[in-house]
């Protein structure tokens, strides 16, 4: 009992500690997103239903990875690097299979999807070692990241990924457009937040940023937005 009380037990997040207070602010509004969701899930047509329940599935992960992190930021007032990571290898390769889910109906291809998940962990692990394992080396496996990330860039804004957006058209085209904007504009806010934490020429430019708070802001808007853009897609396509 004693086990379990000490698991459930809150850490206290003094009042100034806006960092804390991000990393619980996040949890509960991913928990929330996940929620609704999966509880919107059954209202829709079967063709929608998995990307709702991808949607959630992305906010659900990271709202149990930011409650650890929340934890450990209190404890130990230290970067989670690692379980922030781990979230980013199971969430944003779910972020790019939205896109596959939402171009199926113009036929787009699992090999499209796999590329994009290729990507994106090209991305993330290149990120980590940059970050934690090499730092004297931060700067070259942050060039490698960012390679993976301007070919995802590429390919759902001028690729075969918006090819098959302008095919399918209508609301679907309006959708992709909303998700190419996030991964331009709101994923750009994961290297600047790399590079504010990492040795390098940059540091002249982003050094001295928080990035506990850069990511946390990032992982929300970036995050539940993907998930509501997928939604009103569903909603849209419903009544059409």
């Amino acid at each position: 009992m004693n086990y379990l009380l000490n698991y459930l037990s809150v850490a206290k997040i003094a009042t100034d500690d806006y960092v804390g207070f991000t990393f619980f602010v996040g949890c509960m509004a991913m928990m929330a997103a996940a929620v609704f969701f999966f509880f919107s899930m059954n209202t829709f047509d079967k063709k929608w239903r998995t990307s709702i329940l991808v949607s959630g599935l992305i906010t659900f992960i990271a709202a149990v990875h930011y409650w650890y992190m929340r934890d450990y930021w209190a404890s130990n007032a230290e970067s989670p690097t690692f379980f922030r990571y781990v979230d980013w290898v199971l969430t944003v390769p779910l972020m790019c299979v939205e896109f596959y889910l939402i171009l199926k109906v113009a036929g787009a291809k699992k090999s499209m999807m796999w590329r994009l998940i290729f990507l994106s962990v090209v991305m993330l692990v290149t990120g980590y070692i940059g970050e934690t394992l090499d730092r004297d080396n931060a700067w070259l496996w942050g060039l490698v990241s960012g390679i993976a990330y301007f070919v995802i860039v590429y390919d759902i804004w001028l690729g075969s990924a918006k090819k098959l957006a302008v095919e399918a058209g209508g609301a679907v085209l309006s959708a992709h457009k909303t998700l190419c904007w996030f991964v331009l504009v709101g994923w750009a806010i994961y290297p600047i937040g790399y590079m504010a934490g990492t040795p390098g020429w940059y540091e002249s430019i982003f050094g001295g940023l928080d990035l506990n708070v850069i990511y946390n802001i990032g992982d929300a808007i970036n995050k539940i937005g993907f998930g509501l853009v997928v939604y009103n897609l569903a909603v849209n396509s419903s009544k059409e």
